[in-house]
């Protein structure tokens, strides 16, 4: 229980860092004072977005033999960092914004977040864990650890943090995760 609640956290927090919805947090935070509304709205997005994804791995746990499952599981994983290495692309920023902060980010997080690489990772890590809420509680976790700071430090924060060598890592965790999930099938 606890290693999927802390690899959940892990993964997705490193999965998140320079990834589109953290630009996305550093561009409502620029344009909106009320910073506990971006958290809010990014939390309560996250939630949902989360608790979908993870519920549908589990339904895929359930649905698809295991022994494929696993094989699945872990060429996932790898995929998945490998990914982390291509650079996202700045997405157009809605310019006339209507609503207020936490509505605003609730819409923009959750839309943000469909088909994004934490989200695809939480379907992944419940595969994997085959538990709903420790997972999307985990990747939850680890997406606000990701965001918050952004949110209140900004540019200084992103200046100082090594996107590349960030991105390097998650990818060398995700890959020799997939990896470790491979050779335990090959092994037993």
């Amino acid at each position: 229980m606890l290693d999927a609640f802390f690899s959940s956290l892990v993964l997705i927090f490193l999965s998140e860092m320079g990834d589109k919805t953290q630009l996305l947090a550093l561009f409502l935070a620029a344009r909106f004072r009320q910073k506990y509304a971006i958290v809010l709205g990014i939390l309560v997005a996250t939630v949902a977005n989360h608790i979908v994804s993870a519920w549908l791995g589990v339904w895929l746990n359930r649905l698809i033999e295991n022994g494929i499952l696993i094989w699945i599981t872990g060429i996932a994983f790898i995929v998945v960092g490998l990914w982390l290495l291509i650079p996202d692309k700045d997405d157009e920023k809605q310019q006339n914004i209507r609503y207020g902060a936490f509505v605003t980010t609730l819409i923009l997080f959750f839309l943000a977040e469909i088909g994004d690489k934490t989200q695809i990772a939480t379907v992944i890590l419940a595969v994997n864990y085959n538990s709903v809420l420790i997972v999307a509680l985990g990747s939850t976790i680890g997406l606000l650890l990701a965001n918050a700071p952004v949110i209140w430090l900004g540019e200084k924060l992103m200046q100082k943090i090594p996107i590349k060598a960030v991105h390097i890592a998650a990818c060398v965790l995700f890959c020799l995760t997939g990896i470790w999930i491979l050779l335990k099938t090959i092994i037993t």
